[in-house]
C-alpha cells in the first residue's frame, strides 16, 4: 500500500461540507503565510546582512534555504496525508511553521538563521499542497475554476505582495516581523482548522519510502547546493561544485528508476501517465522559475539602481498582485465552456514574455507610470496562466491523486522558484563583473575624454583620487544596469517552452474525473 491510496481519506460529500467558508478563509490563510515568506524577506535582506554580520552572496541564503527545504518536504506530503490523516497533518504543519517563524525572528546569527529557516521550510512545505487539496475537495467539480481562482491568488499574489509588506514592516518596525507577523494569522488558522475542518482517519499501516525520499533530498539539495556556491567557488573549477552537480545527477536519476521499478514508491507512477498533468507540472515549474526570479530582481533593482526606499520599493511590486487578481476573476469565468483554457494559458504566456522583454529596456530613470504600467500587465498575465493551468492539470486525474499531485505541482514550483534565484543571482553577479572589467579597460591616460583640457577633463581625470573614484562608481552603476538588462531578457525566453507543452494538453471535458 502505498501514497496512491489518498483515496482511502474520501473527501466528504460536497453538498454536506459545513462551513465552507470558513475553511476556505482558514486555507487560504495558511497558504499565503507559506507563500509569502518565500519573497517576504527579500527588502530586507540588506538590513539582515547587516545585523547577522554577513555578505550580500551568503545571506541570500536566507531565501534559497528556505525554497529548498520546501521543495524537498513537499513531495511526502500525499504519503503522509494518508497515513497521518490530512487534518491532523495541516495542524501539526501550520503550528510548527508558526513557532519556526518566530525563531527566524529571533535569530542572531546567519547559522541560526538558516538553521530556522530549514526547519520553517520542512513545516510548512504542506501547506500550500494540502490547502489545495482542501480546496478541491469541499467545492463540486462545476465550481472547481472559481475555487482554484481563489486558491491561485494565493499562490500567485503571495510572492508578489510578500516584497511589499516586507518593505513596510521593515521601514515601520524591523526586518524581525517579517517573520512575527505570521503568529496572530497562524493562531486564528489553525483554530479555524481544529473546530471546523473534517476528521480524516490515518491509516498506520502505511511504510514510508524511505529509499526513494532519501534519493529525491540528495538529488534536490545538492543541485540547489551547487547553484547557491557555484559563484563564489568558481563553477567547474572547484572540487566541491562538481562533487555537488554529480550527486545531483545521481540522486535525481536514481529517483526516477527507483520510482518506475519500485513496489510501492512514495510518489505514484499513476500521476504521470495523465498527460494534462505531466505537461501543467512542467509548465509549474518554468512559471514558478519566473515569478519568484523576478521578483527577487526587481527588489535590488528598486532599491540599489533607482534609489527607492525599502517600503516604496516595496509598493511599487504591488500592481502587479492586482494584475493577478483581476485576471484570476476573469480567467475563472472565462474558461470551460467559453473559451478553451489552453488558449487562455498560450495569451497569458505570450503576453508575459513580451512584458519581461519590455522590462530589459528599462533604466534607473524610468518613470514611474511606465513600471506600474508594465507590472500590472505582468500580474495580468500570470493570472491568466495560472488559474486555468491548474484547473487543466486536474481534470482528467483520478480523485485518489488529488494530495500526490497537489504536492507534486508544488515541487515543480519550488524547485523552478530555487534554480530561478540561484541562476539569476548568478548571472547578474557574472555579468556585472564582466561588464564592469569592459568598461574598466578603456579607462586609460589615452582616452580622449581625459585628454581634453576642460572641465568635464579634469572632473572625470582618473589620476586624481576624487576622479577615480567617481569613475568607479558610474562604471559599477552602469555594469549592474547591463546586467539587470540581461537577466530580464534571458527570462523572457522561458515561456517558450510552456507554449510547447500545450499542444500536449487535451482540452478537458464537462464531466468529473475518475475516482
Amino acid at each position: 500500500m502505498n501514497a496512491t491510496t489518498a483515496s482511502a481519506s474520501p473527501a466528504p460529500p460536497h453538498a454536506a461540507v459545513p462551513h465552507r467558508g470558513i475553511l476556505t478563509v482558514c486555507a487560504m490563510t495558511a497558504t499565503l503565510m507559506q507563500i509569502l515568506d518565500s519573497t517576504i524577506a527579500n527588502v530586507a535582506l540588506p538590513y539582515m546582512q547587516g545585523s547577522l554580520n554577513t555578505t550580500m552572496d551568503q545571506v541570500t541564503w536566507v531565501l534559497t534555504s528556505y525554497v529548498i527545504a520546501s521543495a524537498i518536504m513537499t513531495a511526502p506530503v500525499g504519503w503522509m496525508a494518508t497515513r497521518y490523516g490530512r487534518k491532523n497533518l495541516f495542524i501539526g504543519s501550520l503550528i510548527g511553521f508558526t513557532l519556526t517563524s518566530m525563531l527566524c525572528g529571533m535569530a542572531q546569527s546567519l547559522e541560526q538563521m538558516v538553521v530556522f529557516r530549514i526547519l520553517q521550510g520542512v513545516c510548512g512545505a504542506a501547506l500550500s499542497p494540502l490547502s489545495q487539496a482542501v480546496m478541491l475537495d469541499i467545492y463540486p467539480f462545476e465550481k472547481r475554476a472559481q475555487a482554484m481562482a481563489i486558491f491561485g491568488m494565493g499562490i500567485m499574489v503571495g510572492p508578489i505582495m510578500g516584497p511589499t509588506l516586507g518593505g513596510y514592516l521593515t521601514d515601520m518596525f524591523d526586518w524581525r516581523y517579517v517573520f512575527y507577523v505570521n503568529l496572530p494569522f497562524g493562531i486564528l488558522a489553525t483554530i479555524g482548522l481544529m473546530v471546523f475542518m473534517p476528521r480524516t482517519p490515518p491509516h498506520d499501516e502505511l511504510r514510508f519510502d524511505w529509499t526513494g525520499f532519501a534519493v529525491l533530498a540528495i538529488g534536490v539539495g545538492a543541485l540547489q547546493m551547487a547553484l547557491d556556491r557555484g559563484q563564489t567557488e568558481d563553477w567547474f573549477n572547484s572540487r566541491e561544485i562538481i562533487v555537488e552537480f554529480v550527486l545531483a545527477g545521481l540522486g535525481l536519476y536514481l529517483f526516477v528508476v527507483h520510482m518506475f521499478t519500485a513496489k510501492t514508491p512514495f510518489v505514484p507512477l499513476g500521476l504521470f501517465r495523465d498527460r494534462n498533468f505531466s505537461a501543467a507540472m512542467m509548465m509549474m515549474f518554468c512559471t514558478g522559475t519566473i515569478m519568484m526570479a523576478s521578483s527577487a530582481l526587481l527588489a535590488p533593482f528598486l532599491q540599489n539602481l533607482a534609489g527607492y526606499p525599502v517600503s516604496t520599493a516595496g509598493a511599487a511590486m504591488a500592481p502587479r498582485g492586482l494584475g493577478t487578481m483581476a485576471a484570476m476573476l476573469i480567467a475563472s469565468r472565462l474558461g470551460g465552456k467559453w473559451v478553451d483554457q489552453r488558449k487562455l494559458m498560450a495569451f497569458g504566456l505570450i503576453s508575459l514574455g513580451f512584458t519581461l522583454h519590455s522590462m530589459s529596456t528599462w533604466t534607473p530613470d524610468m518613470s514611474q507610470s511606465q513600471m506600474i504600467g508594465t507590472m500590472v500587465v505582468q500580474g495580468f498575465c500570470m493570472g491568466f496562466i495560472f488559474n486555468p493551468m491548474t484547473v487543466v492539470a486536474f481534470a482528467t486525474l483520478p480523485t485518489r491523486y488529488r494530495a500526490d499531485a497537489a504536492a507534486m505541482q508544488n515541487l515543480s514550483r519550488n524547485i523552478g522558484a530555487a534554480i530561478g534565484i540561484s541562476v539569476t543571482s548568478f548571472m547578474l553577479s557574472r555579468t556585472s563583473q564582466t561588464s564592469h572589467s569592459e568598461m574598466a579597460a578603456n579607462i586609460t591616460p589615452f582616452n580622449r575624454v581625459f585628454q581634453h583640457n576642460d572641465a568635464l577633463g579634469h572632473f572625470l581625470d582618473p589620476g586624481t583620487t576624487a576622479g577615480a573614484t567617481i569613475l568607479e562608481s558610474m562604471i559599477q552603476r552602469q555594469s549592474q544596469i547591463i546586467a539587470f538588462t540581461n537577466d530580464f531578457k534571458m527570462m523572457s525566453w522561458v515561456v517558450v517552452p510552456p507554449l510547447l507543452l500545450l499542444l500536449l494538453m487535451r482540452r478537458p471535458g464537462s464531466v468529473p474525473p475518475p475516482r
